[in-house]
């Protein structure tokens, strides 16, 4: 079965590097678009010398890491954006009757390679943000550096999957959808208290998207957290992203079993 997803992998692959310039022009502009968020925190701090108390270095922490855990997880199942379009088409019946599972074929017909670009470059920022933050190193910390991104990309991940899991039942909602991936990279990448405490708790802790950025970068810097949470919580922020899993994983089946094909 695993080699049934390589040989499909690779052929989507092909397809894609057909078109070599065109590729590279695709790859080149999605790497650029990471630079945005860089330039929105930049011009946010040339009016203002800090946010809630923290300052540009830090807050490049924070955002780096959402950034970064963002663009694996867009890498990764971003794709599943098209679910709509599997749906109002009738194409994911093809899906389902292949004897393959049915998220794994579309996480690998529809990946996107020039997506990848992103990555790189925020782990660029990433790397950058952390050499400028001026860190106290220690074993704890370089091991939360490299675990909090992929503890950051699972949580993002399993929102998309969450999200596409929902147009099982709303079919064209995938506004309502990218509310809660792309706005929730927005929110992640700031420091939480300078949201309201509504909002705040809504996207901070119901969705977790506080464990995303903000979180392990209170670890890193060894800052203590304004709101006042543990710091115990902040270094098992990664953790997060295996609960968020658990349910993506649970509404993505209720999901399929929901669907009952177009009838085209």
């Amino acid at each position: 079965m695993a080699d049934a997803y390589r040989r499909l992998f690779a052929a989507q692959l092909r397809s894609q590097l057909q078109y070599r310039l065109s590729f590279g022009v695709d790859l080149v502009l999605n790497a650029a678009i990471t630079v945005i968020d860089v330039l929105m925190v930049l011009t946010v701090f040339r009016v203002t010398p800090s946010l809630a108390g923290f300052g540009l270095r830090d807050t490049l922490v924070i955002t780096g890491t959402a950034t970064l855990s963002f663009q694996i997880a867009d890498v990764a199942v971003g794709n599943l954006e098209k679910v709509p379009f599997y749906l109002r088409t009738g194409l994911l019946d093809a899906v389902l009757l292949r004897p393959l599972s049915a998220f794994g074929q579309l996480v690998v017909l529809d990946f996107q390679a020039r997506r990848a670009g992103r990555m790189v470059q925020a782990s660029v920022v990433y790397s950058l943000a952390l050499t400028l933050a001026g860190i106290s190193w220690t074993p704890g910390r370089v091991l939360l550096a490299v675990v909090a991104p992929i503890g950051g990309a699972i949580c993002y991940g399993a929102i998309f999957t969450t999200g596409a899991a929902a147009m099982f039942w709303l079919i064209d909602g995938s506004e309502v959808a990218n509310m809660f991936t792309y706005g929730g990279r927005d929110f992640a990448s700031y420091p939480m208290p300078i949201f309201g405490p509504v909002f705040g708790r809504a996207f901070g802790f119901v969705l977790g998207l506080a464990a995303v950025g903000y979180f392990p970068a209170l670890a890193l810097l060894g800052r203590p957290d304004p709101l006042g949470t543990p710091g115990w919580l902040h270094w098992c922020a990664p953790l997060v992203g295996v609960a968020w899993a658990g349910v993506a994983a649970l509404a993505w089946r209720v999901g399929v079993r929901h669907y009952q094909s177009t009838g085209s």
